[in-house]
């Protein structure tokens, strides 16, 4: 018995420690995720609870936004360069509205069960995630760490759909259905590109050492990748206007204009 208190004690001891150590560092999730859906409020009231408020309100509530997350960004980063990025992501944020503009269009545009653009804001995880990473890939370009992950993860837990905030993708970018969907940290995605539910872009296995390279494949202007489709490797590039069928297994590139389906054995008894 004494032994196993011994073990104890410096088990909770260990766990103290490693919790005094990290005091202060780390962003609130909560906070993060509450951020999050404040920015987005601010951005489309489909996602706001409070009632429309006048343009001089919303410039108030701007502010008050940027102060408040100001403060979750100091977790990772001293208050100067966290109030710096946020004042930079903060003034990007007239032409982040105008880019997700364009990526609800493309979803509405996309969809015929579609009945309006707002009904794709309001309802469409693909949309949802493609605004998440677009305010993450931001951030994480100003340099705030652990946030952007946290933001993407958000929309990873209520979509199904994970795409890192690293990732690098084109205007008018549409996820239809979404469940499934993995975008990796080095892919690059053009304009007017199209994914199914499932699609997967990700790296061949790698050792942790080349963790800087491109990783993950390249998709050019306008290719369609359709449901469950496996593309890996970070020389993979799937030329423009290519089409990507459902099911199929792609580590090696496709010129411009290709159309690439997974054949099945189709047997009638």
């Amino acid at each position: 018995m004494s032994r196993e208190k011994g073990n104890n004690a410096e088990f909770f001891a260990r766990l103290a420690a490693r919790a005094e150590m990290l005091r202060g560092k780390l962003p609130s999730a909560q906070a993060a995720e509450h951020a999050l859906m404040g920015l987005l409020g601010l951005l489309f009231p489909h996602f706001e609870t409070s009632p429309a408020l006048p343009a001089e309100s919303l410039e108030t509530r701007f502010r008050s936004w940027a102060e408040s997350f100001a403060r979750i960004v100091s977790a990772t980063m001293t208050p100067s360069d966290a109030a710096h990025a946020v004042g930079r992501f903060h003034r990007c944020i007239p032409e982040l509205y105008e880019r997700l503009l364009l990526d609800a269009d493309a979803h509405y545009e996309g969809d015929p069960a579609a009945r309006s653009v707002d009904e794709v804001i309001l309802c469409y995880p693909g949309f949802f995630a493609v605004a998440t990473y677009r305010i993450a890939h931001v951030l994480q370009a100003e340099g705030v760490p652990l946030i952007p992950r946290i933001m993407t993860e958000v929309a990873h837990r209520r979509t199904g759909i994970d795409i890192h905030p690293g990732a690098t993708i084109g205007e008018r970018f549409c996820i239809d259905h979404g469940t499934g969907v993995v975008i990796g940290e080095t892919t690059t995605i053009g304009a007017q590109v199209k994914l199914y539910q499932g699609v997967t872009l990700g790296a061949l296995s790698v050792q942790k050492s080349l963790a800087g390279n491109k990783r993950h494949p390249t998709l050019e202007d306008r290719v369609i990748v359709y449901s469950n489709a496996t593309i890996l490797g970070g020389e993979t590039v799937i030329g423009k206007d290519s089409i990507v069928g459902g099911q199929v297994w792609l580590t090696e590139s496709v010129p411009p204009g290709s159309k690439v389906y997974h054949k099945a054995d189709i047997v009638v008894s």
